[in-house]
């Protein structure tokens, strides 16, 4: 299902006065310039936001479950790096005309822009594939200004009145945009087999999903992608948007399109790449997901091998 700014959600008071305050913090920072609004998002959500919320202690958890041996100090620079990375992408993403323009700058590199460029003269549908690193947006505006449509399948944020502006800003950037859900997956499979091009997300937990290893241990990851890619015939196309030393600018990276057959070898492939990304750039990554859940997997382990 395509976004569709004039239906009026519902929730609950909590909910609505979350999203007043957030709202507010996004049109004071939409007030300044673009340079000082991507600096101070950063810094807030570094210095005042994350800490409070959680955000640092889990990314700080996340870092010590996968690297326990890792210096103290070391995983403090990595989780306030997080913080600030997100802050950026966060207001980045609400500043749709900054974050186009600036995409000129943006440099496309990587093995796999022939195969896009094939795919766009001949109306192959492509399917990129990305995770929560860098701002994984950044490729996306590229590709718009080079003249691309690229829609996209989201897993919609839980309080509904933020979740109204938070998909209308991305169907904004390059539509159609489509909810996760039964719906909203039929209308992302009509897209690609109509050649389009879409984008999605695959590193978020789903306890539904295969489990299969992720920086050394085991989560519970949807194959939707692969299959989506193989009832469709689109190309299944991994891309990065690397944040640069300055804080503003962008690489976007964009791998060879993934040829195995088997659609857990293809999911392994997109993690893996994604790997490698956080391997050169760890504080990219959104360590605040809950993305691993071991106690939880335990449990669900537990509970399907008692007698």
């Amino acid at each position: 299902m395509t976004t569709d700014s004039t239906d009026t959600p519902t929730g609950t008071r909590a909910q609505w006065l979350e999203d007043r305050a957030l709202r507010t913090i996004i049109g004071t920072a939409l007030a300044l310039p673009y340079k000082r609004r991507v600096a101070l998002m950063g810094w807030l959500v570094r210095k005042v936001i994350a800490p409070r919320v959680g955000y640092r202690k889990r990314a700080l958890d996340n870092l010590a479950y996968i690297w326990p041996d890792m210096p103290e100090a070391e995983k403090a620079r990595i989780a306030d790096g997080v913080c600030d990375n997100f802050g950026r992408a966060f207001i980045e993403n609400y500043s749709v005309r900054d974050l186009l323009a600036r995409a000129d700058q943006t440099m496309l590199t990587g093995d796999g822009l022939p195969a896009i460029e094939a795919a766009r003269a001949e109306g192959r549908p492509v399917l990129f594939v990305t995770g929560h690193f860098g701002n994984f947006e950044a490729p996306r505006a590229a590709l718009v200004r080079q003249g691309y449509q690229i829609g996209g399948l989201y897993r919609p944020i839980a309080n509904p009145y933020f979740n109204q502006h938070y998909a209308q800003n991305m169907h904004d950037l390059s539509g159609p945009v489509f909810e996760q859900g039964r719906r909203g997956t039929m209308g992302l499979y009509k897209h690609l087999k109509q050649g389009g091009m879409a984008v999605l997300l695959f590193d978020i937990y789903d306890s539904g999903g295969v489990p299969i290893d992720f920086l050394g241990k085991p989560a519970p990851t949807l194959t939707s992608a692969a299959e989506i890619a193989a009832k469709t015939g689109a190309l299944l196309v991994p891309f990065f948007g690397v944040r640069q030393a300055d804080g503003l600018g962008f690489v976007a990276e964009f791998d060879a399109p993934l040829t195995h057959d088997d659609i857990v070898d293809q999911t392994r492939a997109m993690t893996a790449a994604l790997e490698a990304r956080i391997a050169r750039h760890p504080e990219q990554w959104f360590w605040i997901h809950r993305r691993w859940k071991p106690k939880r997997q335990r449990r669900r382990a537990a509970a399907t091998t008692a007698p």
